[in-house]
């Protein structure tokens, strides 16, 4: 029997997408492994998700290194020893180095409250209320050094109601989030999904710019 895909998941708060993972995926017959969860927070709630699961944590407090690239050398010397097939930013508030990224490169996953390229950066749900858009959602894209621009993979798109406010959206996008991304991450650890020098490809087929969409359950 083949050895599951080791994962680490970098994560900064609550950790709910952690506990999508966990739920969907950390168990014995699945094909991904959460090896350790690392957190700059030491009072971030994942971790506690984490140690309920019977996970390793790891806190390594940005505050206490001298500049970003110091903690992103030692958060590589920590995660590494892991021997990481995959790395899982789950609401990880930092901003990464290119050394941190080339690092992981085709290896290094994150999830972003917006269908992009729409909307990169922070306050995306009244964004889209702003500017009028019809829908609204998620994308899983491979990180690269531009921020919120890596090659999307797969995005997950609801419907934006008359009647929702930033805070609606937010709870309604949180519930595709906790979809989509196990189901990437499941990609990856089945050995389906990896990226290619000409971009993103799943069964050995070239994604189109925007990736697959879940909508509605399905997956298109």
């Amino acid at each position: 029997m083949a050895q599951p895909c080791r994962a680490l998941v970098l994560i900064s708060g609550s950790g709910s997408n952690l506990q999508a993972l966990i739920d969907q995926l950390h168990s014995s017959d699945a094909p991904l492994h959460i090896a350790a969860v690392l957190s700059n927070k030491a009072d971030a709630y994942g971790l506690t998700r984490a140690q309920n699961a019977g996970i390793d944590t790891l806190v390594l407090d940005h505050k206490a290194y001298a500049d970003r690239e110091a903690f992103d050398r030692a958060m590589i010397s920590a995660m590494d020893a892991y021997q990481p097939d995959l790395v899982i930013l789950a609401g990880f508030m930092r901003i990464l180095t290119p050394t941190f990224v080339e690092h992981y490169q085709g290896r290094l996953l994150n999830i972003h409250p917006s269908l992009l390229p729409r909307h990169k950066g922070l306050n995306t749900h009244q964004r889209a209320l702003d500017e009028g858009d019809s829908e609204h959602g998620c994308s899983v894209h491979f990180v690269t050094a531009e921020l919120d621009g890596g090659p999307v993979i797969a995005r997950a798109a609801i419907d934006i109601l008359p009647s929702d406010t930033a805070e609606t959206l937010a709870q309604r996008v949180h519930q595709q989030e906790h979809l989509l991304y196990p189901q990437v991450a499941r990609w990856f650890a089945e050995g389906r999904l990896r990226l290619a020098a000409s971009g993103p490809l799943l069964d050995g087929q070239a994604l189109p710019a925007t990736g697959k969409t879940l909508r509605n359950g399905e997956m298109h």
